[in-house]
């Protein structure tokens, strides 16, 4: 019997009322925001990644699903939402239109990692991006808008994680200092931190070995590093934050998992007990950009799981609108009233009323125990005598009253829907 495959779901009817009420919510906060939908192909030229995510990443090391297609053109199924945008953003002019640029993506990323609740092999990414300006505001605005998501959804119990990484001058010098730092204790380092030590020093601060973290607790601060420029943006990203009241937690040792980011960097965790702690992410892009063979290019964006999001919502038991359902089932008796029945679906779906028409040969007791486990409001019954007289029984499922109606009577009847007396 063949299974889904390991780090993969399905997600199922019953599951897909959280999936609709996050994607909705996505996107409205987007349309108030004036970011347009983007949708990428799901694999991509394997560089576009390698290029952007330089080595010593998990992502690059160890997660990409790669493969060669009959043309020997080496492919990588999107690992990632922010490079394939940056890479739509060149190759369609888009830097030709009024900058910053806002746009926003849905749809399912890969990553060879160690499935875990709320994060698979494939998973699905909702993230925006604004791209084309440097401004300070914009990073502000990313960052509030992060909030303002999670607080539509209805989870509140979360912080916001604040550092800057400064940019390709300031970051050198800090890079050597932390390199120093570790080197004086390389032993007590976990065998990834070893390689990360001589390939990509800032994801030291990542680390979540003990062993490693106690090395990064003592580790000098990035923020005494920063030039005079990186100073001051991140102080007006601060200023900005505490005049809009929204609240963060300056994090000295948040550096993100993938290496384009340059100066503001924030992280989402939620603070419930037992939750998933990581919501979302991101922060400044500017160099990206230019490392995909365009012009300098300044931007910033956040990215979050929607699989991670909705084990929130249910471990706090988030209540959340249902899908809407077919107000309606029609039952029968007979050849002629199973001709009816399928008529009267028809012109019901035609004027918009959804209904449910039984099949096979059921009883009229079975049919019925249908209708009630599919939680119709209303059944419609139609038998030999309510062919002949061009009636039906409309039965109110939830009082357990019915009346005999004309066919003609039964749409507006249920558009009203009102309950039976």
């Amino acid at each position: 019997m063949y299974k889904a495959v390991r780090g993969t779901s399905d997600i199922l009817p019953q599951e897909q009322a959280y999936w609709k009420y996050v994607e909705e919510k996505a996107a409205c906060l987007c349309q108030l925001y004036g970011y347009q939908p983007l949708t990428t192909p799901i694999f991509e030229d394997s560089q576009l990644f390698a290029r952007t995510v330089a080595g010593g990443t998990d992502l690059v090391d160890k997660e990409m699903y790669t493969f060669e297609d009959r043309s020997g053109q080496k492919l990588a199924l999107r690992a990632e939402g922010t490079a394939p945008v940056c890479r739509a953003y060149l190759e369609h002019g888009l830097f030709n239109l009024p900058q910053p640029v806002k746009l926003y993506y849905i749809g399912p990323a890969f990553r060879y990692e160690r499935p875990q609740a709320g994060r698979y092999r494939q998973h699905h990414q909702f993230g925006y991006e604004a791209l084309g300006d440097a401004d300070p505001a914009l990073d502000v605005e990313v960052i509030e808008m992060a909030q303002q998501f999670l607080l539509s959804l209805g989870l509140s119990e979360f912080s916001i994680q604040l550092n800057s990484i400064g940019c390709r001058f300031c970051q050198p010098k800090y890079i050597e200092a932390l390199k120093q730092h570790y080197s004086n204790d390389a032993t007590y380092l976990c065998p990834d931190c070893k390689v990360r030590l001589l390939r990509n020093p800032l994801r030291l601060l990542d680390c979540k070995k003990a062993s490693c973290q106690s090395v990064a607790e003592t580790a000098p601060k990035i923020t005494d590093y920063l030039c005079p420029e990186c100073q001051a943006h991140f102080q007006n990203v601060q200023q900005n934050l505490e005049m809009l009241n929204i609240p963060f937690q300056l994090n000295y040792r948040l550096v993100r998992g993938l290496d384009y980011y340059t100066r503001t960097v924030f992280e989402v965790e939620s603070q419930e007990e037992g939750t998933q702690s990581a919501l979302g992410g991101g922060g400044r892009y500017d160099d990206l950009i230019a490392q995909l063979g365009g012009k300098h290019t300044p931007a910033v964006g956040f990215a979050t799981g929607i699989e991670r999001l909705i084990l929130n919502l249910k471990r706090q038991k988030t209540k959340i609108p249902a899908l809407p359902k077919p107000i309606a089932f029609i039952a029968y008796l007979g050849e002629e009233a199973r001709i009816e029945a399928m008529k009267l679906a028809f012109r019901l779906r035609q004027v918009g009323i959804a209904v449910i028409k039984a099949t096979g040969d059921k009883s009229l007791k079975g049919q019925l125990r249908q209708a009630n486990s599919l939680s119709t409001n209303y059944a419609i019954i139609i038998g030999e005598e309510e062919v002949r007289n061009q009636t039906a029984v409309l039965r109110d499922m939830i009082n357990n009253k019915q009346r005999a109606i004309p066919l003609t009577e039964i749409a507006p009847s249920l558009k009203q829907s009102k309950p039976l007396e």
